[in-house]
């Protein structure tokens, strides 16, 4: 066909047909987000939610239910000072506790030299902790082998 009888609509199906012929969809040629794998006690609630917060934001998430979740935070090198009740991988990177969404883009947009990124505990009114109190404010830490910086500030779910 000429290039210009070549329409919108006729390319968006050309790009249709050479996606699926690749095995892909339309959204991973638009760059899709890593899939997020989510270790978490089997006792545990708030790390479900947390979960779905991130299906809302985009990821992909797989949760694993974990008999020893010390094993798997040694393994992925979270400081126990970082500690929370769940651990994820995503995209090279270890995010630990009640990280918001806009901080995981952030840190696979900017790909710094990282381990990951941690919110210690859990703070109320944080993703998967909302109806908990009163939203606290809470730091979200950037940490690698040799330290720890404040990477994020939010008041319950938005930045401050």
């Amino acid at each position: 066909m000429p290039v210009n009888s070549l329409t919108r609509r006729k390319l968006l199906g050309v790009l249709a047909g050479v996606t699926a012929a690749a095995g892909m969809t339309t959204s991973a040629l638009a760059g899709a987000l890593p899939r997020v794998t989510v270790h978490r006690s089997p006792t545990c609630r708030c790390c479900k939610a947390w979960a779905a917060h991130l299906r809302e934001a985009g990821f992909n998430v797989d949760i694993i239910d974990e008999a020893e979740m010390a094993s798997v935070k040694t393994r992925l090198r979270v400081p126990p000072s970082l500690a929370s009740c769940h651990t994820a991988e995503v995209g090279g990177y270890v995010v630990e506790g009640h990280v918001p969404a806009v901080s995981i883009r952030r840190l696979l947009d900017e790909r710094p030299n990282a381990i990951g990124l941690a919110v210690a505990g859990m703070p109320a009114g944080s993703p998967g902790m909302e109806g908990a109190g009163a939203p606290d404010a809470y730091d979200v830490v950037l940490f690698d082998a040799t330290g720890q910086r404040s990477y994020a500030k939010f008041l319950g779910g938005a930045p401050i």
